[in-house]
């Protein structure tokens, strides 16, 4: 245990301060400020080593928390570089753009702010690259087997390093120009930089990995080829069909989905030349939806300049702290301030959007909000209470159905992901891990799925294995 009496004597959540809002506005460089070791090592301390930790529980990976946390507040880097890496291939990934469910389930929240877990998770890789602690593990022996991987986001890139480490000769296929997926192109650079993915790639490549970029499947080349020419193959696409609002007035000019306005942005800051990128300054903008992508949207279009920027919420605003309906150790629906809501924007809730409104050269100039009101479960607009918003540019955050499968030729399910069996597998010698199995999911849940598909693939070529396997697809999110 880190400090017996550390959750006793230290009560307040501290995380690192956040740069001034009028500062990172002007750039897109990460939020916070270089974290300060003391205060690390002070949240680490209140860490409570639960006789039955349920932040194991809260976290898909089942990651070594308590142990990390010792480490860090003891002072031993290394090993808790070791402990994390046991079950998390990428930490800087989660430890920056992870929800923490654990911090959900940490038991100290029954009646104290939660550990800091992340921002420690965080803190141990950025200070272990630092240090020189994390280096390439080569395999000590090559099985002479190949696995194709299809898609580079988390999954498919956790996928492959624990294929690689096995001995599998593992080529990525990414259909992009550079690698990442919706770590590259989806989330903006004030979240995760980008110069963190390709330090990861660089290990990556060092252990025998593969990357071909530009690749497309169904397009430069087939399912049914890249089987015939490897002995496994994992498919990893992630779910990039966004939802759409079929509303009066969707056709107009300026509703854009929000990929289609967040990916060229990236590429901008990538050092790109893109053609037409939506830009949002000097409009009134208004993103349709609450989660992660709003609000990446939202820091996005205050950086550009925009007049004004309106998040609309279909349901009510969470309350500050937990209810009735979602006891500890349940992930609780509570009103939440990411960064870029420090920002600037307004946040509605209980706002349905019931047409959009357009000006006579077919442009959006609006949109049509009714209150929202329940009805039998249904959230449906309350009739009288319609009024129009002015939307110069329209954002539609509202997730996404699934994977693109007109290419690959896989089975679907109701969801509209790949099915697959309980090992993962579409069909003999094809393994789906992540939101293309799954359904739009967490990043920690795609890492958790690609390390549970690869050692069902390692198994399939070998018969048997030593990878771990932290999740099956029957798995449900963390429930009590």
């Amino acid at each position: 245990m880190a400090d017996p009496h550390g959750f006793l004597t230290i009560t307040e959540r501290e995380l690192p301060a956040r740069r001034p809002v009028p500062i990172r506005l002007m750039d897109y460089s990460e939020v916070y400020e270089k974290g300060d070791p003391a205060q690390l090592r002070r949240q680490a301390s209140r860490c409570m080593d639960c006789g039955v930790p349920f932040c194991h529980q809260g976290c898909p990976l089942g990651n070594l928390i308590p142990e990390f946390n010792d480490a860090m507040y003891r002072g031993e880097l290394g090993r808790a570089v070791e402990l994390l890496h046991a079950t998390n291939n990428f930490p800087e990934f989660t430890g920056r753009a992870c929800p923490a469910p654990c911090e959900n389930a940490c038991v100290l929240g029954i009646n104290q702010p939660a550990v800091t877990i992340k921002q420690v998770e965080v803190s141990i890789v950025d200070q272990g690259f630092a240090a020189g602690l994390i280096t390439p593990v080569v395999p000590d022996r090559i099985t002479g087997h190949t696995v194709a991987v299809i898609g580079s986001g988390p999954a498919g890139l956790a996928a492959a390093q624990q294929l690689t480490r096995a001995g599998h000769t593992v080529v990525v296929y990414e259909r992009d120009d550079r690698l990442g997926g919706l770590l590259r192109y989806g989330i903006p650079d004030f979240k995760l930089e980008k110069h963190h993915i390709d330090r990861r790639l660089s290990q990556m490549r060092a252990e025998g990995t593969r990357f071909e970029t530009g690749v497309e499947i169904g397009r430069d080349i087939e399912l049914s080829e890249l089987r015939t020419r490897f002995d496994a193959v994992l498919v990893a696409t992630g779910a990039t069909v966004p939802r759409d609002m079929p509303l009066a007035g969707r056709e107009l000019n300026g509703i854009e989905f929000a990929m289609d306005y967040l990916v060229p942005s990236n590429r901008t800051q990538a050092g790109d030349t893109v053609a037409a990128p939506i830009d949002a300054a000097g409009k009134n903008v208004v993103i349709i939806g609450g989660g992660d992508t709003g609000a990446d949207c939202l820091g996005t279009a205050l950086r550009q300049g925009a007049a004004s920027v309106t998040t609309l919420a279909i349901g009510a605003k969470p309350p500050a702290d937990r209810d009735a309906d979602s006891p500890w150790p349940t992930v609780p629906r509570i009103f939440e301030v990411q960064s870029s809501h420090e920002e600037g924007g307004t946040r509605r809730y209980l706002a349905s959007t019931t047409r959009f409104v357009g000006d006579e050269s077919g442009r959006v100039s609006g949109i049509e909000v009714a209150e929202t009101q329940f009805v039998d479960g249904r959230r449906i607009p309350t009739p009288g209470t319609e009024h129009v918003i002015d939307a110069d540019l329209v954002l539609l955050a509202l997730g996404f159905n699934g994977p693109e499968v007109d290419s690959i030729a896989l089975e679907t399910g109701a969801r509209g992901a790949f099915d697959r069996d309980g090992d993962f597998a579409s069909t003999p010698g094809v393994f789906v891990a992540g939101d293309a199995g799954r359904g739009q999911s967490l990043i920690v849940w795609a890492i958790a799925e690609g390390r549970a598909a690869a050692a069902a693939a390692d198994r399939y070529l070998t018969g048997s294995t030593r990878l771990p396997a932290p999740v099956r697809p029957t798995d449900a999110e963390f429930k009590c």
